[in-house]
């Protein structure tokens, strides 16, 4: 399971990666692979006001319809138009060409309340275990 260094992560499986005041935010490779294949997802509009663990869109897959929550509060910049045509990018690059916003942070020190990479790996290891 690959859990980039340069991100934070939330037990919901989205990752932030912060650039400032602005992250990016997506879903994790643990995530695209429980889903299954993406086949569609619904993001909210640049400008947007989106809230910590509220929802901000929808993610489908051949198994489920699920709500995301995103990992921040802050003000949609940029969403990723690419998944409208090409949903499936979270599944094939769920770091890279697959994330889903960019968001203007309303307090960029809330990204310090997310788990780590190695908190990360140690949440979906003991999912494992469970499972």
């Amino acid at each position: 399971m690959d859990v980039p260094r340069n991100r934070r992560y939330t037990r919901d499986h989205f990752w932030v990666r912060q650039k400032g005041n602005k992250a990016v935010i997506g879903a994790s490779d643990y995530l695209q692979e429980e889903l299954g294949d993406v086949v569609f997802v619904d993001l909210p509009d640049v400008d947007d006001d989106v809230e910590a663990f509220g929802t901000f869109g929808i993610i489908e897959s051949d198994r489920a319809v699920s709500d995301m929550a995103c990992p921040v509060s802050g003000t949609v910049l940029e969403i990723n138009s690419d998944l409208v045509d090409s949903p499936e990018l979270v599944n094939e690059d769920p770091y890279g060409e697959g994330w889903l916003i960019e968001v203007v942070l309303d307090d960029p020190e809330q990204i310090e309340n997310l788990m780590t990479p190695e908190e990360y790996e140690e949440y979906i290891a003991d999912l494992g275990e469970e499972g």
